[in-house]
């Protein structure tokens, strides 16, 4: 069974906690329509911008960046104030940081904007999860937090095509437009349903650090960090592959709601089995996904093969939730930095799987070795959820011993 939650996760009593999970989830919604949103409207902002697909792929890392920066800076710096305050002044910045890439004058504004846009996206997710938590009975606390994630999948399946079809209609920059309406009216919902609890009376920037003395979470953050880049690793060049290998580009937009639809589903499967056992389920999900990468390369010949291991790859984005939940478990008093980073994990991963994916494609071994690359992440992620294990049951012999 998974660990009781920390003392620094107290519940709280709201009389509808449907509602304050769908306002969180909405957040959620938000950030990943503009995420992945940004990817399928690179070509038409680059044009707009007057420079090179290439080039005006910086700005996605520029977002991811930002992500990287702002998750531990803001979680840190706001150590002091109520979670509902937090989530509110986060929603607003990112309705901002959408709304001037919209209006950017030219690419160099753009980068910077993108950038600007990225700050609040870790340090949301981090609180709302611990918000999710507080809100649910000890035993749902990993689906509870699953329910946020949501937010993020469903945008892969509804928010992004949504994005792209308005981008291609009436101009990219109302893609943009879009995700700052969303954040504004998170920012809303939030404020009204989220708990008014106040902020820990012990929290502290200083509190707060505590969290990197802890080897437990640099192993759960590994385990993000590395795990997660085989997924990344395919989903950036599934398009690519597509056109090459598969010869079936037009399909793309099912494909990817197919890839949605596995992340969705896989978030809500994770989770339930998280709150049942929580060690176990980590490295189920990775062996899950090491195996379904694995398969790729075989099956890219056809559409037929390609979908079906498209989603069990996508099921593998259950790890997210689970990882979170552990956080919380480990990270003792210093909850709101370590559920941050967990995000500024996932975008290191999501710059390492498409970098290594991207070196074995260059080297010459074709696009379906994104997948084995992708195994091999997996599997190097799941390495370190062994070295955490070990540690789980080190603790409980000499726990058992004690007594």
């Amino acid at each position: 069974m998974s660990s009781n939650p920390v003392p620094d996760v107290q519940q709280v009593k709201v009389h509808a906690p449907g509602a304050v999970l769908a306002a969180l989830a909405l957040g959620g919604f938000a950030i990943g329509t503009t995420e992945f949103a940004s990817m399928s409207l690179l070509p038409d902002f680059a044009a707009g911008l007057g420079v090179d697909a290439p080039t005006a792929g910086h700005a996605i890392s520029a977002y991811a960046l930002g992500v990287v920066v702002g998750a531990p800076v803001i979680a840190v710096l706001a150590a002091r104030l109520p979670r509902r305050i937090i989530l509110v002044a986060l929603m607003a910045v990112f309705a901002v940081g959408n709304l001037l890439s919209a209006l950017a004058p030219t690419f160099g504004w753009m980068m910077a904007f993108r950038f600007f846009s990225g700050l609040p996206h870790g340090a949301y997710f981090g609180v709302a999860a611990l918000v999710a938590a507080s809100v649910a009975p000890p035993e749902r606390r990993a689906q509870s937090v699953a329910m946020v994630m949501i937010g993020l999948t469903v945008a892969t399946i509804v928010g992004v095509p949504m994005a792209n079809v308005v981008g291609q209609w009436i101009g990219w920059r109302w893609g943009f437009v879009i995700v700052a309406i969303l954040a504004a009216m998170t920012a809303t919902a939030v404020y009204v349903f989220a708990p008014r609890a106040p902020a820990d009376a012990g929290a502290s920037p200083l509190r707060e650090l505590g969290a990197l003395a802890k080897g437990r979470v640099w192993l759960t953050l590994g385990i993000g960090a590395i795990g997660f880049g085989g997924m990344f690793c395919v989903y950036t060049y599934l398009a690519s592959t597509m056109r090459e290998v598969t010869h079936a580009s037009a399909a793309l937009p099912v494909v990817l709601a197919v890839f949605g639809a596995g992340m969705t589903v896989g978030t809500l499967a994770c989770a339930w089995a998280a709150d049942r056992a929580q060690m176990p389920a980590i490295g189920g999900v990775l062996l899950w996904s090491a195996a379904a990468l694995a398969l790729y390369p075989m099956a890219t010949g056809t559409l037929w093969t390609l979908i079906p291991v498209v989603f069990l790859i996508g099921c593998g984005g259950g790890l997210g939730a689970v990882l979170q939940t552990r956080l919380m478990d480990v990270a003792g008093d210093a909850q709101t930095l370590a559920a941050a980073l967990n995000h500024s994990a996932f975008n290191f991963a999501n710059a390492l799987g498409p970098w290594l994916g991207g070196l074995a494609i260059a080297a010459g071994m074709g696009w379906t070795s994104t997948g084995y690359v992708g195994a091999a992440l997996a599997l190097g992620g799941f390495t370190i959820w062994v070295v955490a294990a070990l540690d789980v049951r080190r603790e409980r012999l000499a726990l058992a011993a004690a007594e």
